[in-house]
């Protein structure tokens, strides 16, 4: 065993007495446990709550293979679109150019023809 102190969150010492003015408090939105010195006026400590949706280490397998999956899906998605890119850009241009063309061509008004 070593003689060193073991180090908490916040930079507790274990076993290290709570003082006086130490409040602990729970944290309303994430539910962690604050310690909160008011002398300092600051928070001297933090806990984390567990999360409830912490993954299993036994699915860790079928984790891998969705999250592999997902980012195949992904990457077919993007080499089609990549594919498709042109024929899109091309349709653009040739409903602008349509639109241009039957369009009447006008002089713009300048700020000073408004007068």
């Amino acid at each position: 065993m070593s003689s060193w102190p073991r180090i908490l969150a916040g930079g507790r010492i274990a076993g290290m007495a709570r003082l006086k003015s130490e409040l602990t408090v729970e944290c309303p939105c994430c539910h962690a446990t604050l310690v909160v010195d008011t002398n300092l006026k600051r928070v001297v400590s933090h806990v984390e709550p567990e999360r409830g949706d912490k993954p299993n280490l036994d699915d860790a397998q079928g984790i891998l293979r969705a999250e592999t999956a997902r980012r195949e899906a992904l990457f077919e998605d993007s080499v089609h679109n990549e594919r498709t890119r042109g024929d899109a850009l091309s349709k653009r241009f040739e409903e602008a150019l349509r639109q241009a063309r039957e369009e009447p061509i006008t002089r713009p008004k300048r700020d000073f023809d408004w007068d």
